[in-house]
């Protein structure tokens, strides 16, 4: 029994994705910033609720150690450490950037022959400039070819060939054209262009379109040349998700970049401020809610310096997820999966 013969994967980033739906939506699709102020309100609150219920109240703690002072010089010294990763950042990421005329002579060159290999392949003059267009261009010349190979299989005498053309058409077709109306207004920099991309289970078509083409040897011209353009259009939209991935990549570690500086003022003032003068209990008396001002105080203080790190591991775990789900290109499954034993290898 051939591949083409059993379930196919889900289309869906998150439909394919094994563990829990929620992580995935948190890890990808939720706003960076508000990933960030959720873990700085955790902090905030934990810490809270540590210095109500814990077993040791602070003012208590401050009385005979300095445990204040010596957390914020920790933090005082992680801040200015993540100062020079966020310089180190922006030179990887300018690094790409920077060269001779050669080499971005030689970047041009590729990223124009590129441009007119896939014009070739859509019929198109000129492909549209936007990641989202140009993407959205690819998946409607999908879509097209695999409307001429459904038609093709359904003048075919090979009723096995037609049944499996038809059901890897319609799927094609239907993934394709449901991310190309995701893809339409979707602007570069946020998060849609590269979430509605990896949402084309163009690998497992790609495998799906060759094994067809493999398993039927006497296929008329016309569903032949239907099989041959499905599957250059799927191969084109390989590196072009994985270009727009990467200009992704440098566009979100700029963000980051800017953002953590612009974080790490205020966390070093805070951390500085408490250094001085927030190692004296008698820095806030009384209490607000039930809860200790000096409490109040010193977990918004913490919370204010954790925000560069916040930050940083919002943007980094979306960056990482994507890139885990992302690492092969072509008609590779890295994910655990049972669907190799129903494949039919050939020696």
């Amino acid at each position: 029994m051939s591949e083409t013969d059993v379930d196919s994967p889900d289309d869906t980033m998150r439909e394919r994705a094994a563990g829990n739906r929620v992580k995935l939506w948190l890890l990808l699709e939720a706003n960076r910033r508000v990933v960030t102020g959720a873990l700085v309100v955790v902090v905030f609150a934990a810490l809270v609720a540590l210095g109500t219920f814990g077993p040791v109240s602070l003012r208590d703690a401050m009385s005979s150690s300095d445990p204040v002072e010596t957390a914020f010089q920790g933090f005082l010294t992680a801040i200015i450490t993540g100062v020079t990763l966020v310089v180190t950042l922006n030179q990887l990421v300018l690094s790409q950037e920077l060269g001779g005329v050669g080499d971005q002579r030689e970047r041009m060159s590729g990223a124009m022959s590129f441009r007119s290999d896939v014009e070739d392949t859509v019929d198109a003059g000129v492909a549209p400039p936007e990641p989202a267009e140009f993407l959205r261009a690819l998946l409607d010349s999908t879509a097209a070819s695999a409307d001429d190979l459904a038609a093709a299989a359904a003048e075919s005498d090979d009723e096995q060939f037609a049944d499996r053309a038809e059901k890897l058409a319609d799927g094609v077709a239907g993934n394709a054209r449901a991310v190309a109306a995701r893809l339409d207004d979707a602007e570069f920099g946020a998060f849609d262009v590269l979430s509605a991309a990896l949402d084309f289970n163009y690998s497992w078509k790609v495998y799906e379109a060759r094994r067809l083409r493999e398993d039927h040897d006497s296929l008329s011209p016309a569903a032949e040349d239907a099989l041959d353009a499905l599957v250059d259009t799927l191969t084109f939209f390989g590196p072009a998700r994985e270009h727009v991935k990467t200009l992704y990549f440098r566009w979100e570690l700029v963000d980051l970049s800017r953002a953590i500086l612009y974080a790490a003022v205020p966390a070093l003032l805070v951390s500085v401020g408490m250094i001085l003068y927030g190692n004296d209990p008698a820095v806030a008396t009384g209490g607000t809610l039930g809860v200790d001002n000096l409490v109040w105080l010193t977990s918004g203080a913490v919370a204010v310096a954790v925000l560069p790190f916040a930050l940083l591991l919002s943007y980094v775990l979306r960056i990482a997820t994507v890139a885990k789900r992302t690492l092969a290109i072509g008609p590779f499954v890295l994910r655990d999966t049972d669907r190799s034993a129903d494949i039919d290898w050939e020696e």
